[in-house]
């Protein structure tokens, strides 16, 4: 870093501003460091590839980074910044560098005025991307299989700020997604998933995991919301049996499932049920077109009274 750099930074510490975000209170001042001043974070939450050539060309058209990367002091190297948010936007300014595209090699950097525990660094990085779309669509069972991994359950769960149990059904998640290996849009593989564990814990054996995973994989299942028909077929033994062989598909499961047997009382009970049923069919239209007729109508007072005179009777009955 030269000179220049090192007075700047200077005297952007002395005009230190504060940024809260959840419980962590961070003293940060703005500025701009060369990209290969700049280090990504080794615990990254956030998996998977990071080389986005949409963001590239956002960034190409906007003449640079329009959000600066929140980094810290790195704790090893001196004169070097660890990055803190902001990792995938380092990872595709570095790309257009590479590809001697040298404008893009000062990158825009908030830096905080230390270096941050683990917990924090984490806690932080959380609380930003919550307040951004993608949280909801596929980050949050991400972050929380990977935050068991470095930091185990107990941890991962304080710092989300859920219990243990909601975590492991994140984790659950997340794992499943990663075995829905052929679908055309992976990000989708979290709402496959989320269907999926949607379905009774005590149904879902790691039987029917391994059928749906196999059937989404060979496009036999092609709409996520079509696993909600498992609620039905799973309780039924046959339909059950049937889903679980190669052969068996879920509208080839539904068609196997045990019709209910309508219980019947028989006699006036069945005969008033039929009538109920009979006036409940009668279209719309078809009541505009009787209404005022003085036929009908009597026939209705006729019935209420028929109806009122059989209450009373079976009300007395003892």
């Amino acid at each position: 870093m030269n000179n220049v750099a090192v007075n700047r930074d200077r005297e952007n510490v002395v005009n230190l501003q504060e940024r809260r975000l959840d419980r962590t209170v961070l003293r940060t001042y703005r500025t701009r460091a060369d990209i290969d001043d700049i280090v990504p974070n080794d615990k990254q939450p956030r998996l998977g590839p990071k080389i986005d050539e949409e963001l590239q060309r956002q960034i190409e058209a906007n003449g640079g980074l329009f959000e600066p990367l929140l980094v810290e002091p790195h704790p090893d190297l001196p004169k070097k910044y660890r990055i803190i948010d902001g990792d995938r936007r380092w990872t595709n300014s570095r790309v257009l560098v590479e590809q001697g595209k040298e404008e893009y090699r000062q990158i825009p950097i908030e830096v905080t005025d230390r270096t941050l525990s683990e917990e924090d660094r984490l806690r932080v990085w959380i609380y930003i991307h919550r307040q951004r779309k993608e949280w909801d669509a596929k980050e949050k069972e991400m972050v929380a299989y990977r935050l068991v991994d470095l930091m185990g359950r107990a941890s991962a769960a304080n710092i989300l700020g859920i219990t243990v149990r909601e975590l492991d059904k994140l984790v659950d998640v997340f794992e499943v997604s990663e075995k829905f290996t052929s679908l055309r849009d992976p990000s989708a593989a979290i709402t496959w998933a989320r269907e999926l564990m949607g379905v009774s814990k005590k149904l879902l054996t790691p039987s029917v995991v391994e059928a749906v995973v196999k059937k989404v994989n060979q496009k036999r299942i092609t709409n996520s919301k079509d696993l909600r028909k498992l609620r039905a077929i799973l309780p039924d033994p046959v339909a059950r049996s049937h889903f679980l062989t190669d052969a068996g598909d879920l509208e080839s499961s539904m068609l196997r499932l045990a019709v209910p047997e309508k219980k019947s009382k028989g006699g006036l009970s069945d005969d008033l049920e039929a009538v109920v049923d009979s006036m409940k069919n009668v279209p719309w239209t078809a009541l505009q077109e009787l209404k005022g007729d003085p036929e009908i109508l009597k026939k209705i007072d006729d019935a209420e009274a028929m109806l009122r005179s059989l209450r009373q009777v079976l009300s007395n009955a003892k």
